[in-house]
């Protein structure tokens, strides 16, 4: 005979679910006491905090985050919250200029929609696709992410058409466009850059590149360098993490085992480099010149544990281990070196992450995407560790 009973909720992430709610909880006092939907990103120079305009690239994981608080602890207070700073950034649907329109979007609007369905929210996805998708170029088969005319810093590198890791983490927003909209056009554009990124972003250990240069004529690769990693050939960090999500997410909406492998490959390259810290917090480059005196970068380190709870719920070699490897690095960033106490750190949850060394900026210091990826490995390994038993 049998019988179904749900697990409680384990003392670690219920600690951290209290934590999260404290501390976001000052932060959203702030934004509500100013009258202003204040989006919250990193700290100043100053040690003041920085917020952004819809615009910018980050602007959708503050949002995010307090859809996932509203997940996690279930209070519907938060609601009302959530569908407000989401609703302030609603301008971004229709940005052409930079290919971060998925970031932004998918993580607020895509999470109200999963959690709060509403018509408008599937009306932003599909204008938001659509703007996205006016940067894809069919000679290269890819989305180019910058536009390098009026860049002197780009056009100094002499490209014409960059293409950065990042833009993996843009593609969910084409898959759910498909689905939402029945046109399979924005799948396919998703599909092309995946398989040209995969074909030319990767080197032979797994490894990529974070910049790769097409020639928008000819679809040609020009150059494949890096701009916030360490050097050309260098491994940095956040861009693995990237990639190992990026990737994931394709196997998930494509079921084509060839994302899953390279998500695979790129994850044991990190999880195998001599010199990942024994804490797995990665070094914000793997081949940054004074390890063991670099920067960490607590927001690859929150990304890759995501990426990994959802690894381990395919059908995988020891799938089990991919979750142990993320409880090891939610060990970590929960504990006292990586996690802020209530009331410091800007009202941000995790400490020590890197936005641009070689830009100068945002060096060791929280990252509100640090904090949206750590809130949705904690979901993810809640939900993992919370199934009904039968």
């Amino acid at each position: 005979m049998a019988c179904s009973n749900t697990r409680s909720v384990s003392p670690f992430i219920q600690e951290n679910v209290d934590f999260a709610k404290a501390q976001l909880g000052l932060a959203i006092d702030t934004i509500e006491a100013s009258g202003k939907c204040l989006n919250p990103v990193t700290l100043n120079s100053k040690g003041e905090v920085y917020y952004c305009g819809y615009s910018d690239w980050r602007s959708g994981f503050f949002p995010g985050s307090i859809w996932y608080l509203y997940e996690l602890t279930g209070d519907t207070t938060y609601l009302p919250l959530a569908k407000k700073y989401t609703a302030a950034i609603r301008k971004a649907e229709n940005l052409t200029w930079h290919h971060d329109i998925g970031f932004i979007i998918n993580c607020s609007f895509g999470n109200g929609l999963r959690l709060a369905p509403d018509t408008a929210y599937v009306n932003v996805m599909k204008q938001a696709a659509r703007s996205l998708s006016t940067r894809f170029r069919p000679n290269a088969k890819i989305i180019q992410s910058w536009d390098v005319k009026g860049n002197s810093w780009q056009s100094e590198r002499g490209w014409e058409c960059p293409v950065i890791i990042d833009n993996m983490m843009n593609l969910e927003l084409l898959f759910e466009a498909t689905k939402l909209s029945g046109d399979s056009t924005f799948y396919q554009i998703a599909v092309d850059h995946a398989d040209r990124t995969l074909a030319e972003h990767f080197r032979p250990d797994g490894s990529c590149y974070h910049v790769v240069d097409y020639s928008i004529e000819t679809g040609e690769v020009r150059h494949k360098q890096t701009a916030q990693g360490y050097a050309d050939e260098s491994i940095w960090s956040r861009g693995q993490a990237w990639a190992i999500y990026g990737f994931t997410v394709c196997y998930r909406e494509t079921k084509d085992r060839k994302y899953l492998d390279q998500a695979l490959k790129t994850f044991e390259l990190m999880k195998n480099h001599p010199k990942m810290p024994e804490d797995l917090i990665p070094y914000w480059d793997m081949d940054a010149p004074n390890i063991p005196n670099e920067p960490r970068d607590a927001s690859s380190a929150s990304c890759i544990a995501s990426a990994l709870y959802e690894i381990s719920t395919y059908d995988v070699p020891k799938a089990a281990s991919y979750k142990e490897y993320a409880d090891r690095i939610m060990e970590s960033l929960s504990a006292p070196a990586y996690r802020a106490k209530v009331g410091e750190n800007g009202r941000f949850l995790l400490m020590h992450s890197v936005g641009s060394i070689p830009h100068n900026s945002e060096i060791d210091v929280p990252l509100n995407y640090a904090d949206y990826y750590y809130l949705e490995a904690l979901k993810r390994k809640k939900e993992l560790e919370n199934q009904t038993i039968k």
